[in-house]
Protein backbone atom coordinates (compact mmCIF):
# COMPACT_ATOMS: atom_id res chain seq x y z
CA UNK A 1 0.00 0.00 0.00
CA UNK A 2 3.04 2.36 0.94
CA UNK A 3 4.66 1.15 -2.21
CA UNK A 4 1.42 2.09 -4.44
CA UNK A 5 1.08 5.62 -2.72
CA UNK A 6 4.77 6.67 -3.16
CA UNK A 7 4.50 5.73 -7.65
CA UNK A 8 1.56 7.76 -7.59
CA UNK A 9 3.21 11.04 -5.88
CA UNK A 10 6.30 10.30 -8.22
CA UNK A 11 3.53 10.10 -11.41
CA UNK A 12 1.92 13.32 -10.21
CA UNK A 13 5.58 15.38 -9.67
CA UNK A 14 6.55 13.81 -13.13
CA UNK A 15 3.36 15.43 -14.60
CA UNK A 16 3.57 18.63 -12.98
CA UNK A 17 7.68 18.78 -14.05
CA UNK A 18 6.59 18.45 -17.31
CA UNK A 19 3.63 20.41 -17.61
CA UNK A 20 5.51 23.29 -16.34
CA UNK A 21 8.28 22.34 -19.03
CA UNK A 22 6.22 22.39 -21.82
CA UNK A 23 4.97 25.74 -21.73
CA UNK A 24 4.72 28.31 -24.31
CA UNK A 25 7.58 30.79 -25.13
CA UNK A 26 7.01 34.12 -23.71
CA UNK A 27 5.29 36.88 -25.37
CA UNK A 28 8.25 39.33 -27.30
CA UNK A 29 6.50 42.12 -26.56
CA UNK A 30 6.44 40.92 -23.05
CA UNK A 31 9.81 40.38 -22.26
CA UNK A 32 12.03 43.18 -21.05
CA UNK A 33 15.53 43.84 -22.54
CA UNK A 34 18.60 44.62 -19.71
CA UNK A 35 21.09 46.79 -20.97
CA UNK A 36 21.41 50.27 -22.67
CA UNK A 37 18.44 51.10 -24.32
CA UNK A 38 18.25 50.61 -28.61
CA UNK A 39 18.15 54.27 -29.64
CA UNK A 40 20.00 56.81 -31.84
CA UNK A 41 22.42 58.13 -30.00
CA UNK A 42 23.49 60.78 -32.79
CA UNK A 43 22.43 62.05 -35.92
CA UNK A 44 24.97 63.85 -38.02
CA UNK A 45 23.91 65.52 -41.17
CA UNK A 46 24.37 63.90 -44.50
CA UNK A 47 25.78 66.90 -46.26
CA UNK A 48 28.93 66.09 -45.92
CA UNK A 49 31.09 62.62 -47.42
CA UNK A 50 32.24 61.84 -44.04
CA UNK A 51 29.30 61.92 -41.95
CA UNK A 52 27.95 58.33 -42.72
CA UNK A 53 31.28 57.24 -40.93
CA UNK A 54 30.61 58.86 -37.45
CA UNK A 55 29.11 58.47 -34.74
CA UNK A 56 28.78 60.21 -31.42
CA UNK A 57 27.91 58.61 -28.19
CA UNK A 58 27.83 58.34 -25.08
CA UNK A 59 27.12 62.05 -23.12
CA UNK A 60 27.81 62.78 -20.01
CA UNK A 61 27.22 66.46 -18.98
CA UNK A 62 28.86 67.71 -15.21
CA UNK A 63 27.81 71.62 -14.01
CA UNK A 64 30.92 73.54 -14.15
CA UNK A 65 29.21 76.56 -12.76
CA UNK A 66 25.91 78.54 -13.07
CA UNK A 67 24.94 78.40 -17.05
CA UNK A 68 27.97 75.85 -18.30
CA UNK A 69 28.36 72.49 -18.54
CA UNK A 70 31.17 70.04 -19.51
CA UNK A 71 29.89 67.81 -22.28
CA UNK A 72 31.67 64.52 -22.18
CA UNK A 73 31.22 62.06 -25.45
CA UNK A 74 32.96 59.64 -27.64
CA UNK A 75 33.08 60.13 -31.54
CA UNK A 76 33.41 56.82 -33.09
CA UNK A 77 35.14 56.32 -36.79
CA UNK A 78 33.38 53.66 -38.18
CA UNK A 79 35.55 54.03 -41.53
CA UNK A 80 38.73 51.89 -42.63
CA UNK A 81 40.32 54.86 -43.39
CA UNK A 82 41.81 57.71 -41.57
CA UNK A 83 40.06 60.98 -40.73
CA UNK A 84 41.38 64.23 -40.25
CA UNK A 85 40.74 66.88 -37.66
CA UNK A 86 37.34 67.79 -37.60
CA UNK A 87 34.93 70.55 -36.46
CA UNK A 88 31.43 69.61 -35.41
CA UNK A 89 28.46 71.79 -34.31
CA UNK A 90 26.68 69.69 -31.87
CA UNK A 91 22.84 70.40 -30.88
CA UNK A 92 21.86 67.93 -27.95
CA UNK A 93 17.91 66.99 -27.79
CA UNK A 94 15.81 64.80 -25.69
CA UNK A 95 14.73 61.91 -27.30
CA UNK A 96 11.12 63.33 -26.99
CA UNK A 97 11.71 66.44 -28.02
CA UNK A 98 9.90 68.19 -31.23
CA UNK A 99 10.99 69.81 -33.72
CA UNK A 100 9.91 73.27 -32.07
CA UNK A 101 11.56 72.61 -29.24
CA UNK A 102 14.68 74.46 -28.00
CA UNK A 103 17.83 72.34 -27.37
CA UNK A 104 18.98 71.74 -23.88
CA UNK A 105 22.46 72.94 -24.98
CA UNK A 106 24.31 73.95 -28.59
CA UNK A 107 28.14 73.71 -28.67
CA UNK A 108 30.77 74.09 -31.46
CA UNK A 109 33.82 71.43 -30.86
CA UNK A 110 37.22 70.33 -32.39
CA UNK A 111 37.81 66.89 -33.38
CA UNK A 112 41.62 65.35 -33.60
CA UNK A 113 42.50 63.33 -35.90
CA UNK A 114 40.89 59.56 -36.25
CA UNK A 115 42.56 56.49 -37.40
CA UNK A 116 40.21 53.80 -38.83
CA UNK A 117 37.75 51.64 -36.49
CA UNK A 118 39.06 54.48 -33.88
CA UNK A 119 36.88 55.97 -30.66
CA UNK A 120 38.15 59.08 -29.43
CA UNK A 121 36.83 60.95 -26.23
CA UNK A 122 35.88 64.27 -26.37
CA UNK A 123 35.03 67.18 -24.29
CA UNK A 124 33.60 70.74 -24.94
CA UNK A 125 32.15 73.37 -23.01
CA UNK A 126 28.86 74.49 -23.39
CA UNK A 127 25.98 77.52 -22.64
CA UNK A 128 22.44 76.60 -20.94
CA UNK A 129 19.78 77.71 -19.74
CA UNK A 130 19.33 74.34 -17.56
CA UNK A 131 20.87 73.23 -13.54
CA UNK A 132 22.43 70.19 -13.83
CA UNK A 133 19.46 68.66 -11.78
CA UNK A 134 16.92 69.50 -14.37
CA UNK A 135 18.95 68.46 -17.53
CA UNK A 136 17.62 64.62 -18.85
CA UNK A 137 19.45 61.70 -18.10
CA UNK A 138 22.13 60.51 -20.77
CA UNK A 139 19.49 57.53 -22.12
CA UNK A 140 17.24 60.34 -22.88
CA UNK A 141 20.23 62.84 -24.40
CA UNK A 142 19.95 63.11 -28.79
CA UNK A 143 22.97 64.57 -30.34
CA UNK A 144 22.07 66.27 -33.44
CA UNK A 145 25.57 67.32 -35.51
CA UNK A 146 26.92 69.08 -38.43
CA UNK A 147 30.33 68.81 -40.02
CA UNK A 148 31.90 72.33 -40.30
CA UNK A 149 34.97 71.66 -41.06
CA UNK A 150 36.56 70.38 -43.85
CA UNK A 151 33.99 71.47 -46.20
CA UNK A 152 32.44 68.87 -48.58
Amino acid sequence: MLLNVQIRVSWAAAALVLAGCSSPAPDAKQTKSSGAPQTATSVISSKHPLAKYLELGGFRLSEMGSGKIRVKFAVINHSDADIGDLALNVKLTTTAAKPEDPPVTQFEVKIPALGPQEIKDVSATASTKLRIYEMPDWQFLRAEAEITSPAP
